[in-house]
């Protein structure tokens, strides 16, 4: 089984990830350590070197590349569902959980972050709250047609691991 752990940046994707693939014994892969290892380069220099057309292309292909795995956790990065019909690729050959998160939250873990966010690099930290805000409503339509959504403020591995072993033996 693959699981897709998606959300919006600093959502706890990674972290969740992990726990959640050493609680069930499956492999874990972050996709954009994942880009970073396979091109050696952070996701924060391509996007300023290349874009981010140019990032979700080859963020497609990595997503795809991963299908032939099983029994792995995949934390993908924020925009990922929302792109080239990811979205889609994910509920038809996984499970998908989104890590839903307050407004708030996110804009306090993204302030406090030590790794620079692509999309925020122009935004001064008055307008934070408004970028999020607009950038997650636009977002938002894809999370939502994850299979499992819960609070990622609190993210229970133990509930999460139950929702994977019930789906599993259907």
């Amino acid at each position: 089984m693959k699981i897709y752990i998606i959300g919006y940046m600093c959502s706890g994707k990674s972290t969740v990830g992990k726990r959640l693939a050493q609680k069930l014994n499956y492999s874990f892969i972050d996709l954009d350590f994942y880009f970073e290892e396979k091109f050696h380069i952070s996701v924060d220099d391509f996007f300023t070197k290349y874009g981010e057309n140019a990032f979700r292309k080859i963020e497609t292909q990595l997503l795809n590349d991963i299908l032939v795995k099983d029994n792995i956790v995949i934390s993908t990065g924020g925009g990922t569902p929302c792109f080239n019909e990811n979205m889609n690729v994910m509920r038809k050959n996984g499970v998908s959980i989104y890590l839903k998160m307050h407004i708030n939250s996110l804009k306090d873990r993204i302030l406090n972050s030590k790794k620079k966010r692509p999309l925020l690099k122009n935004i001064s930290e008055e307008n934070v709250t408004d970028f999020l805000s607009n950038h997650l409503n636009e977002r938002e339509a894809f999370y939502q047609q994850a299979d499992y959504t819960v609070k990622g403020e609190n993210a229970d591995i133990e509930e999460m691991v139950k929702l994977i072993r019930c789906r599993e033996n259907d």
